[in-house]
């Protein structure tokens, strides 16, 4: 995959983001509107993949990297059968996710899918 499938599949996932935090008036404080991008994660195996590792440097944010243990052990909304065959992980781009934003986090938008890449966003406890 390439960086700009990355870009475009990131910044399509977070203007989703941005769009259902500025119609859910139900809490504020879920808001993630404006909020910067934290960083890119994934599983470790694609870490050094070329448009990845692009991609975070275009965006000035760090990629994280969990080993398949640690995203196993994340509990995702939407498991897949096809990253479980590649990973031995139920999920990627959500656990990723998860893990990266910290205990407590929720899934603000999930995960999303180009020819090549799966994007998830989500939200750490406190954060805006």
């Amino acid at each position: 995959m390439t960086a700009d499938e990355v870009l475009d599949l990131v910044g399509r996932t977070l203007a989703e983001a941005e769009a259902t935090a500025a119609t859910d008036a139900t809490d504020d404080t879920d808001s993630t509107a404006g909020a910067p991008l934290a960083a890119l994660a994934t599983v470790a195996a694609k870490a050094g993949e070329p448009g990845i590792v692009a991609a975070a440097a275009r965006l000035g944010v760090p990629l994280l990297a969990y080993d398949a243990t640690a995203l196993a052990e994340r509990p995702v909304p939407h498991p897949s059968e096809a990253a479980r065959r590649a990973t031995g992980a139920g999920g990627v781009a959500e656990a990723a996710a998860l893990l990266a934003a910290g205990p407590g986090a929720v899934l603000v938008v999930p995960k999303r899918k180009s020819a090549r890449a799966t994007c998830a966003v989500a939200r750490g406890v406190g954060t805006v």
